[in-house]
This record gives structure tokens, C-alpha cells and sequence, in this order.
């Protein structure tokens, strides 16, 4: 028997999660200590754009929505929920609620990104590459939004807490 056929799917997901973050955060690491933080972040930025385009057709297509439009926010909720339940990993601590309609909230006390970047020394010039993503998800599916608070640093070390909402908007 091997080990594919020894864990669970929940064990399984948050291995994979976990090696593909680490890969990431080496990545990063790595970018950083060849080229600079701002490098490092601009390069991060750009890699996150383009995963969010596959992730997204990737997501779709599994809950076979390839050609489906998401135009209500009952359908971005359900999507959201589907996405995170394969695409977050238990150790990423972070809390997200859909408060009233049109509006996803989110928190987190710490932050598995903001973490690594303690870790490497680098806090203090880290753009926020999470909440970006979710960002780049939804310019993926076309959703119009709004970012409240717009974010350029981190907000763990620049505020202290990393909280905001994302408010969408469907027309028509």
C-alpha cells in the first residue's frame, strides 16, 4: 500500500497545500535574497496574476461551470467555498464570512505568509500576496469589486491586524 493510498482526502489536500506553499515561500526566499524585496514582490504579484487565471478555469471546470457566469453573489458565496475547501490548508489561519449581501469579510490574527516573511527578515517591505490573490480570482471571473482597505504593505505590520472586506458589485 503507499502513502496515496494510506491518507484520507482531508490529509492528503493539506499535504499537497503545504508542499506547494513551501514551495512558494522558497521561491520567494529565493527571489529575495538574488534580487530584493521589491523584486521579490513585484515578481510574486505578477506569478499570482497568472495562477489566478488557471486556478479559476481549473476551479470551474472540476464543479462543471466552464461556460457558467457568475452574475449573483449566492453563486460567488457557494464558489468561494468551494474553491477554499481545496485550495486552503488548515495551517493558513485565516477567517472569512459573506456579513451581508455583496460583502466578503476577512480576518486574521496571523498569517502563514507574513510568518515566512518574519522568518527571512523581510516584514517590513512585504506586499501582501493573500488577499491579492482572492483579488485576482475575482478580476479571473470577471467580478467587479472594491478592497477595503486598499492594501499596499502588509497589513499585520503595518496595523497590526490584518482585517478587511471585499465588496462586490454585479451589473446587470
Amino acid at each position: 500500500m503507499t502513502l496515496f493510498d494510506k491518507l484520507d482526502k482531508h490529509e492528503l489536500k493539506e499535504l499537497l497545500v503545504k508542499c506547494w506553499m513551501t514551495h512558494d515561500g522558497a521561491w520567494f526566499y529565493n527571489v529575495v535574497k538574488e534580487y530584493g524585496i521589491d523584486a521579490a514582490n513585484k515578481l510574486n504579484k505578477g506569478a499570482i496574476k497568472n495562477l489566478s487565471v488557471l486556478e479559476m478555469q481549473r476551479i470551474r471546470k472540476a464543479l462543471g461551470m466552464e461556460k457558467t457566469k457568475i452574475n449573483s453573489f449566492e453563486q460567488l458565496k457557494k464558489f468561494i467555498d468551494d474553491g477554499f475547501s481545496i485550495l486552503k490548508g488548515d495551517f493558513m489561519k485565516f477567517q472569512y464570512t459573506f456579513p451581508e449581501e455583496n460583502r466578503m469579510h476577512w480576518e486574521m490574527d496571523t498569517c502563514f505568509a507574513f510568518e515566512g516573511m518574519k522568518m527571512i527578515g523581510v516584514k517590513q517591505g512585504y506586499e501582501c500576496g493573500v488577499v491579492f490573490r482572492v483579488c485576482c480570482w475575482l478580476d479571473a471571473l470577471g467580478i467587479k469589486y472594491e478592497l477595503k482597505p486598499k492594501i499596499t504593505k502588509c497589513l499585520l505590520y503595518s496595523q497590526k491586524k490584518c482585517v478587511g472586506d471585499i465588496i462586490v458589485r454585479f451589473d446587470g
